[in-house]
This record gives C-alpha cells, sequence and structure tokens, in this order.
C-alpha cells in the first residue's frame, strides 16, 4: 500500500478555572478540596425560583485575559443557556455566551527556544465565560461499579478559549499551552494547577493528507476530551494522528464522510478510545438566559484594562535579549519560572554589569540549588548583590570559575559572602609570577606536549591544566593554558 504524506491539524479548546473566591452566579466558595456537596446553594444547583447574578470580578479577569490575547472586544454581549441533560449538571443547562461572546478574533504568538518548529502566530477564535458543570466519581472499588456526583465545582467560573486549527504537531500544541498557561500565571487570571481540574484542554484533530495530484483530503474531525497534562496531550495528538492514517488507509473515509467524534485519551494503554457522536450547536437548544442581563463594555474600560496590563513573557523574553544579551534559551528559562526570578535576575545583571554570564549563574546554579531544596526565589538566602558580587569576581579572574562553583555552594549553605567564603576555603588569586614559575616547569618536564602543540595540536597543551592545578589548587586553568602556550611559541 502506497504511503502517503499528512499534516496533522490540532486546534484548542482550554478551559481556564478564574481566580475568584466565589462563583460565577452565586456567593458560594470556589475552594478546593472541600468535601462533596459542602459547597453547593440553591442558585448553582438549579432550584426552582433561584435567580443568578454575575460575579465582577469573574468577568474583569476574563476581560484582562481576553484583552492580552488581543482578542476584540465588543462592548455588548449576552448569557445563553446550553441545553443538555448529564448526571452532573443538576440544571439541565449550562449558563454559558453562544454568537456574541465577551471577545474574539484574538491570536497569540508560540516559539521554540531549542528552534525545533518555526515561530508562529495561533489564531484565537474567541474567549468566552461560563460556568463549570459537577464532578461524577467513578468507583469501582471491591468489584462495584459506582458513580457518584460531586457538585461543589457546579457554577465555577471558566474562561473558555478557543484557537483556530493552526497547530500542525504535538510540540507546537504544547508551545502554545505552555505560553498560554504562563500568560494567564503572569496575569493573575488563574493558577493553572491541572491536578486540580483549574487548566483543562480538549484537542480537536484531523490530518489532511496529500494525494500525488497535488491534492489534499481531510480525515473525519476527533474531539479528545479532558486532557490533564501536558505530556498526555503530546502523547494523544501523536497517537490520533497516526490513527487517523490507519483508519484512512482502510476505509477511505473523509471529513465528508462521518460526523465529528469524541475520544477519551487512555495513558495507561496510549489509544484513544471512542466515547460518542460530538453534538452540533443546533443539539443544545441554546437561547438567551431569561434571568441575566446583559453586559456593557464600554471602550473606555477595555482601554483602561488594556493600559493596566503587567508585562507580558514575550514582552520580558525580548527585553532581556535586547537589554542583557541573553540567549533566547535563557532568556525562556528565566521567564518561565514566574516573574520573581525575571526580577532577581536582573538585579544581579545591573549589579554585575554583565548579563550573559548572570544568566549562566541564575538558570544553571540558583535553579539548580531551588530544586534540590524545594524552595522558592523570594526566600532563597543568596540575594542578587551577593551574587552579583561573584560574578565580577569571576570576571576580574579573581577566581576561576570551577572554584567559584565551590564558593557559591558555601555562601548558600553558611550566608557568608563571597570574600568570606574564599577566605574560609582558602581560595585566593594567584600571583602572575608565580604562575608563569609553574608554567615553565611545566613545559620543561614535558617535551612531548611541546611537540605535539608545535606539530599543529594547540589542544595539546590541555593536559598541563591538570598538573598545575595539583601544584596550586587555586590556578586558573585559562590563564594556564594561555602563558604555556606562549613559553612553548618562543621556544
Amino acid at each position: 500500500m502506497s504511503e502517503y504524506k499528512y499534516d496533522l491539524i490540532i486546534g484548542l479548546e482550554t478551559h481556564v478555572q478564574l481566580q475568584t473566591k466565589t462563583k460565577l452566579f452565586c456567593r458560594c466558595s470556589t475552594k478546593f478540596g472541600a468535601d462533596p456537596n459542602t459547597q453547593t446553594c440553591p442558585v448553582c444547583i438549579g432550584m426552582p425560583g433561584s435567580l443568578p447574578v454575575m460575579n465582577r470580578e469573574a468577568f474583569q479577569l476574563a476581560l484582562k485575559t481576553a484583552i492580552a490575547l488581543n482578542c476584540e472586544i465588543p462592548e455588548f454581549t449576552k448569557w445563553d443557556r446550553k441545553n443538555y441533560y448529564y448526571p452532573d449538571l443538576p440544571k439541565g443547562y449550562q449558563i454559558s455566551q453562544f454568537d456574541l461572546p465577551m471577545s474574539q478574533n484574538g491570536w497569540l504568538d508560540i516559539q521554540d527556544s531549542k528552534g525545533e518548529f518555526e515561530p508562529k502566530r495561533v489564531g484565537i477564535i474567541r474567549a468566552h465565560l461560563e460556568e463549570d458543570a459537577g464532578k461524577s466519581l467513578h468507583d469501582e472499588a471491591h468489584g462495584k461499579s459506582d458513580t457518584r456526583i460531586d457538585l461543589n465545582r457546579t457554577g465555577t467560573p471558566l474562561l473558555e478559549i478557543v484557537s483556530h486549527p493552526d497547530m500542525r504537531s504535538p510540540k507546537e500544541a504544547r508551545a502554545y499551552l505552555t505560553e498560554l498557561k504562563l500568560m494567564l500565571t503572569y496575569l493573575g487570571t488563574s493558577d493553572c494547577n491541572m491536578q486540580e481540574g483549574s487548566l483543562r484542554v480538549d484537542a480537536n484533530v484531523n490530518i489532511h493528507i496529500h494525494l500525488p495530484d497535488g491534492s489534499k483530503i481531510a480525515t473525519p474531525i476527533v474531539e479528545i476530551k479532558n486532557l490533564n497534562s501536558f505530556r498526555f496531550i503530546e502523547r494523544a495528538l501523536a497517537y490520533e494522528g497516526q490513527r487517523q492514517y490507519k483508519a484512512w488507509q482502510e476505509t477511505k473515509q473523509t471529513i465528508k464522510d462521518a460526523p465529528k467524534r469524541t475520544v477519551g485519551w487512555d495513558d495507561a494503554r496510549g489509544i484513544t478510545l471512542s466515547q460518542r457522536e460530538k453534538e452540533d450547536s443546533a443539539d443544545y437548544r441554546y437561547f438567551p438566559d431569561p434571568d441575566l442581563a446583559p453586559v456593557i463594555t464600554p471602550k473606555a474600560e477595555t482601554e483602561k484594562v488594556r493600559s493596566s496590563l503587567c508585562e507580558l513573557p514575550a514582552a520580558i523574553r525580548k527585553r532581556l535579549e535586547g537589554t542583557y544579551g541573553v540567549t533566547a534559551y535563557d532568556s525562556d528559562v528565566i521567564v518561565i519560572q514566574g516573574r520573581p526570578l525575571v526580577d532577581y535576575f536582573e538585579e544581579v545583571a545591573k549589579a554585575s554589569a554583565d548579563g550573559k554570564k548572570s544568566a549562566n549563574w541564575v538558570t544553571q546554579e540558583v535553579l539548580r540549588v531551588l530544586n534540590e531544596q524545594g524552595g522558592d526565589i523570594q526566600s532563597f538566602r543568596l540575594r542578587p548583590p551577593a551574587l552579583a558580587e561573584l560574578v565580577k569576581l569571576v570576571i576580574s579572574g579573581d577566581i576561576e570559575i570551577t572554584r567559584a562553583k565551590e564558593v557559591f555552594n558555601d555562601m548558600v549553605a553558611n550566608d557568608r559572602t563571597a570574600p568570606q567564603s574564599m577566605q574560609v576555603l582558602g581560595i585566593q588569586k594567584v600571583d602572575l609570577s608565580e604562575l608563569e614559575a609553574i608554567c615553565k616547569e611545566l613545559v620543561a618536564a614535558n617535551p612531548k606536549i611541546v611537540a605535539d602543540v608545535k606539530g599543529g595540536k594547540a589542544q595539546a597543551v590541555g593536559s598541563l591544566l591538570g598538573q598545575a592545578k595539583k601544584r596550586n589548587p587555586n590556578a586558573n586553568p585559562n590563564d594556564v593554558r594561555r602563558i604555556c602556550l606562549e613559553i612553548i611559541e618562543k621556544m
């Protein structure tokens, strides 16, 4: 059977729980971890006669996010009822937004600091507010197949962000979600805790197959539901592309021949499992919610929110690279850790006057210690001025890099300054005349290395570095290499 190339077509629907203390239309708590069904009221469980009232803070957080996503913000938006029956939806409908969402037509730029794909702009179809449903708890222990319902989550404010199908690989999809999650945390919109369900993703996937005549055909679209880790998302997308290609080879079924289906991802087995045919919008029988007034957002309010936005991750990366000369990779590592580490790095870079070396120390040594100790940068005992002092000593040549790492570890462990740690560890700059004397002895004692260097193998001098360190542990390898080569050149 002939093999054809195909493009993986990916669009993502991301459901973000907004960081409010109360639900979208009532005053019940949104705190995670409470006993089942202890955070409900007549409004969120849909008792007759109860009336919803919009949570203004939820709308403001959604507005801020939509503006950060470069979306158009209409002055008029309304609430709609999305009607469907499911055990964890006691009202029989979900309050959402249909034809007049609060935002639309935005975009998010993504890139890969490792260079595995070209920078890309992913379009945002819409970002709209809606309430969450409850949660079904499946208990299969002791041979039972019981399902219980926890309605604590019912009515929690969600922002659904729907992308265009602009992504072409699992890596692009992961980069989009990583950048989106980072933006949300910088904005303070959501804690994005996937383990607690604050960030959930549905992926719409199909493939476009290249035929020999130059045309393309599309396979039926599949929606992979409730992916709750970035690793699962990558694996599910890769699998589904391969599955759809094999299915097309067997059936030749195209997007015109079958309705959209939803599937679930079984990570233990590494496969998607069919769930049901996907409903169309008409199946939900949308109509305006009669209990909620439309929301008017004047242009002046939109501009006020726009002007109050914090510096976003993409802008920070660009500024760090331009101002401090750091690499795209290092700027990404720093920014992805959060604003406190950005501020820490900038303070070190300014005090040391060397952004590249400061980035090396922060991304390697500082993050290593934080990972080992499980702390955060705010409580890290080595403050920026102290690290900057060490960086300056390395730049000036007063200490070579290997011994500087020993000093760093001592500073962190014992809350000392760089000079104090150097004194305790017996580290000091070697006098140049002493170093020259050592190098002359080494060159005289190693004629074969001299011959190799004169024969064009300058790297052979590296064998002398360890010998110099044995003579004096404080010997700077760079200085030893330079002096030895100069001595040999004059011979």
